[in-house]
């Protein structure tokens, strides 16, 4: 290890190309000493080059409309490709990472992770009937849980690194990576919930899905974090178009909801709980407003809460930038995931620290063919607005 950290300081040698034949002979011995995984470089070169399809979340609707169960084993085999070529995509994205941030013990163990769950999908015969679907699924939750935290590690991994390469290097690779995350997750948990068959969704779409509730579903989680920390949460107003109702994906959507309205209520008790004494009567309210139209839907969420200065506003969308100050540096635990049911404080842990919520709400936005915008009166409030394509009838919009 001695001889990468030299490599590391040099000028001639910035990335792990520039060290490869040195990388692959140090890695290939120290994987048989401690029994990591290991996969030659033009195996995933291979597997990354072949095409990827992408398909509609109309596509994802209508392949889960049969009972006969020939369904599952199209949509088993299109999910085993796609895997294995994106896993082998974000492998070749680690590779590009600056040789100093790929030794990061936290970006280290996730590349790990993503070269063993190559290898087991890899691995895998073709998959022609039900009882082998029903073994690849299975795997493929086990891969699921493994990945959970993934998200933490990049997030710890990264900002312990972000003074040592620009900046403009970490944006990108998290940025990639995550919209890549969120398709795989989404993809194999769609497969994993047509298995299922639970009522009124096709697989993780839900037929019916009313924003409010939604909406409501989120306040009510991110109220107790904030009462858990501070005692007290300001109240939320919800109005606009109450009663809109349409299929579309709530996990992702609760992910961003809950990320967007713990930075309002964080902002909105910091900000006024010296003149109020943490009075939630004489606190201002989260405003929550609903508008839908055929084509797309938004959510507007207003806060009083100070608004962002001119400086801070120029870095809200950085990864690993906070303007939370956190008191206690322990306080921080894990960040939520975007497909976990959220019912404990340990899934979220603080309500803010690591300076990923923002950046990765407006990521997955982005890949859910939206976006996220921001609006700030430095002394007064935020408004943020989370604009997504609704998915009926879905011909030329977003693909996962």
């Amino acid at each position: 290890m001695k001889i990468f950290k030299h490599l590391a300081r040099s000028p001639c040698i910035k990335c792990w190309r520039d060290v490869s034949r040195i990388r692959e002979t140090f890695t290939e011995r120290r994987h048989k000493l401690k029994g990591w995984s290991y996969v030659n470089q033009g195996t995933i070169e291979n597997c990354a080059s072949k095409s990827s399809l992408k398909v509609t979340p109309s596509q994802m609707l209508n392949a889960g409309r049969f009972t006969d169960g020939e369904h599952l084993i199209k949509n088993v085999q299109f999910l085993h490709n796609e895997l294995v070529i994106r896993v082998a995509r974000r492998l070749l994205a680690f590779h590009s990472l600056p040789y100093i941030v790929a030794v990061n013990p936290d970006i280290s163990d996730t590349y790990e992770l993503y070269i063993r769950s190559f290898n087991l999908l890899s691995g895998q015969p073709k998959i022609k009937d039900l009882p082998s679907e029903r073994k690849f699924s299975k795997m493929v939750k086990t891969l699921l849980n493994n990945h959970r935290h993934v998200v933490t590690s990049l997030a710890r991994g990264f900002k312990d690194c972000k003074h040592q390469v620009p900046y403009h290097t970490i944006h990108s690779f998290l940025d990639k990576t995550l919209k890549s995350r969120l398709g795989m997750r989404m993809l194999a948990e769609h497969h994993i919930a047509l298995r299922e068959n639970k009522n009124n969704f096709v697989g993780i779409i839900a037929n019916d899905l009313c924003l409010k509730t939604v909406i409501e579903r989120s306040a009510d989680f991110v109220r107790q974090v904030c009462e858990h920390h501070y005692g007290v949460c300001p109240e939320i107003i919800i109005n606009g178009h109450k009663d809109a109702s349409f299929s579309y994906f709530p996990a992702p959507l609760e992910y961003i909801l809950q990320e967007l309205l713990k930075n309002a209520m964080r902002s909105t008790v910091e900000f006024h709980r010296g003149e109020s004494m943490l009075n939630v009567f004489s606190m201002p309210s989260v405003q929550i407003t609903i508008s839908c139209n055929k084509e797309n839907f938004t959510i507007r969420i207003s806060d009083q809460g100070g608004g962002i200065s001119d400086d801070d506003l120029k870095e809200v969308f950085n990864y690993s930038f906070s303007t939370f100050k956190k008191v206690n540096q322990t306080t921080t635990s894990m960040l939520s995931d975007y497909s976990q049911t959220v019912n404990s404080m340990e899934t979220i842990g603080s309500m803010a620290g690591f300076g990923f919520g923002l950046p990765t709400s407006r990521a997955y936005a982005e890949f859910l063919g939206g976006s996220l915008q921001l609006q700030s009166l430095y002394g007064y409030g935020t408004d943020v607005y989370v604009k997504l394509k609704r998915i009926e009838g879905d011909q030329e919009g977003f693909r996962l």
